[in-house]
């Protein structure tokens, strides 16, 4: 892995938070909450802490799964971010294993 890829990988973990958080701020509907509050903390742990490819596959994955259960924001600048940082997490986990050897 280069420093290049390890630069974006950083990125897209804050971006990811960066989104979720944002919906936090935003008057979303009540069933929503619960899971993007649950999503923004998975998000969250991921930009703090470094993990391992494995383990940010699997993170993502949660929070790929928690945004598809949250439903309707009811509040279209939560739906923005919502979208987007489930187009972000999408491609956390799916990211292939790299093979550096």
């Amino acid at each position: 892995m280069t420093d290049a890829d390890s630069d974006d990988g950083d990125d897209r973990l804050d971006a990811l938070y960066e989104h979720l958080a944002a919906t936090a701020e935003r008057p979303v509907a009540r069933a929503a909450s619960a899971r993007l509050g649950e999503a923004e903390a998975v998000a969250r742990d991921l930009a703090e802490r470094p993990a391992d490819p494995d383990t940010v596959r699997e993170r993502a994955g949660h929070v790929v799964r928690l945004l598809r259960e949250a439903g309707e924001t009811e509040d279209e600048t939560a739906d923005e971010h919502v979208a987007a940082a489930l187009e972000l997490a999408r491609e956390l986990a799916d990211e292939p294993e790299r093979d550096d050897s």
